[in-house]
């Protein structure tokens, strides 16, 4: 994928009046409030889903639809926006029946980990809900740039 194309996407679902992009909550809280142990570097992530020997998490996007279509981890599902209400009962709803002690990896790549409107939030959702083995995969800058570029699989979808 193109990482200016990306990028450019990027930029104009986080522009202000984007169609159908939920604005995150007032006061949400930052990607820095994640137990550093509970993140992720991509480049683990990605040996993890490429080696058969080890077991596989579920790979939930809580990030913005749009960005999830243009590209995403291959295996991975789109789970709503964190930082939305809407979104984190769609979270909800597709983990109900996961065990509360399986490894999930959720992840975003919208913006910079400092400004991520979600990750966060679904973080927290998840610990809420009783799942103790919830990890956030690292992403600097955006997906495109951290993911995409540096040549680990991604796949788009409609």
């Amino acid at each position: 994928m193109n990482r200016r194309l990306f990028t450019l996407t990027t930029a104009w679902v986080l522009a202000a009046g984007a169609v159908g992009v939920p604005r995150a909550r007032a006061g949400t809280k930052p990607a820095a409030s994640i137990p550093a142990a509970d993140v992720m570097q991509p480049a683990d992530l990605a040996a993890q889903l490429k080696n058969p020997a080890l077991p596989k998490p579920v790979v939930l996007h809580v990030g913005f639809r749009k960005l999830y279509q243009q590209a995403h981890i291959p295996g991975s599902d789109y789970a709503g926006p964190g930082g939305d209400e809407d979104g984190l009962k769609t979270l909800a709803e597709r983990v109900a029946k996961l065990p509360k002690d399986g490894l999930i990896v959720i992840y975003c790549g919208c913006c910079p980990w400092s400004r991520c409107p979600n990750i966060a939030a679904a973080y927290d959702k998840l610990h809420d809900m009783g799942f103790t083995q919830v990890r956030a995969l690292y992403i600097a800058d955006n997906f495109g740039a951290d993911w995409v570029d540096k040549g680990y699989a991604a796949v788009t979808s409609p």
